[in-house]
């Protein structure tokens, strides 16, 4: 049984917060994420659009390097310029 949580967010808010006031509290946030408490332990963490879209974008970019590295090495093909123009 863990006694202490790690909270992935620099700003916490309880559920009965977010409840009264959503909108505000997103507000506050601006791009940064808030853990939203629930007993004092983080039970979701809130992110703006702008955020989990950057989110998603840095996941993309993760995952295209990693197709990157897995090829480097693999078999090439030589083509010229103009082969490759419409």
């Amino acid at each position: 049984m863990s006694i202490t949580q790690t909270i992935y967010a620099r700003t916490t808010v309880s559920m009965t917060d977010l409840r009264r006031n959503p909108g505000g509290i997103l507000a506050d946030a601006g791009d940064s994420a808030v853990a939203v408490l629930n007993h004092n332990k983080p039970a979701a963490y809130l992110l703006s659009a702008k955020a989990y879209e950057a989110l998603l974008d840095k996941l993309e970019d993760a995952e295209l390097a990693k197709i990157v590295k897995e090829r480097r090495g693999g078999k090439t093909v030589k083509v010229k310029l103009e082969e490759l123009s419409p």
